[in-house]
């Protein structure tokens, strides 16, 4: 008599990236347990036991999204020059926002829309994850000035600002269905708009913000 086969091993990392691709297609809101489930090939119990609650596996599937071996940003930021990392961050989320092999725009940015009562803890997390991009721009900004990349005035919050304000936007052209030129060509206008805030800086005709009293 054979004997019974040995339980399939449950691929924690392949269901987590599967619950990562359902809330980045439909919102946190518009993921059901029941379609996470039927997706990660698991029980509710199953679930619970590996992940703790929809809200923790919701958390555990951002930081999977944002990770820095995955993120077109932290590759970006990488460049040696500041221009050029910032260049790179937009043009890799650029190509990452239009993959046919996800889905469209920005998890961090999309995956919050639509949130009901009790569920603004989840907005309140998603925006202090596009903070900590943001700030991880303005510290890439703020070394360009400090190795002299960058004029001494330019003032890297408000670049930082800019350069997020480029993504989001980016984000919700690609949900909206633009290609991959489409994309390029607005980033290709965010760098004109760049090099025109440098040369503000440098001609001193702009000024970095100085902090409230």
């Amino acid at each position: 008599m054979s004997g019974r086969g040995r339980p399939r091993q449950f691929d924690r990392r392949a269901a987590l990236r599967t619950a990562m691709l359902l809330f980045w297609e439909h919102g946190y809101a518009g993921t059901s347990m029941s379609m996470l489930t039927a997706s990660m090939g698991i029980t509710s119990t199953s679930l619970y036991a590996a992940f703790g609650s929809k809200d923790e596996l919701f958390r555990e599937a951002i930081r999977l999204y944002d990770s820095p071996d995955s993120s077109p940003t932290e590759r970006g930021l990488r460049e040696p020059s500041a221009r050029g990392a910032v260049e790179a961050a937009l043009r890799g989320n650029a190509d990452a926002y239009v993959d046919p092999d996800t889905p469209p725009g920005c998890m961090v940015v999309l995956a919050g829309l639509n949130l009901g009562s009790g569920q603004e803890h989840i907005g309140r997390f998603l925006a202090q994850n596009r903070r900590e991009v943001r700030a991880r721009i303005s510290a890439r900004i703020q070394r360009g000035v400090d190795e002299g990349d960058l004029p001494a005035s330019s003032d890297r919050d408000a670049l930082a600002a800019y350069v997020t304000t480029v993504m989001h936007g980016l984000s919700i052209l690609a949900r909206d269905g633009c290609g991959r030129d489409e994309a390029h060509q607005v980033v290709d206008s965010a760098m004109v708009g760049w090099d025109a805030l440098i040369r503000q800086y440098e001609e001193g005709t702009v000024a970095a913000r100085q902090p409230a009293e």
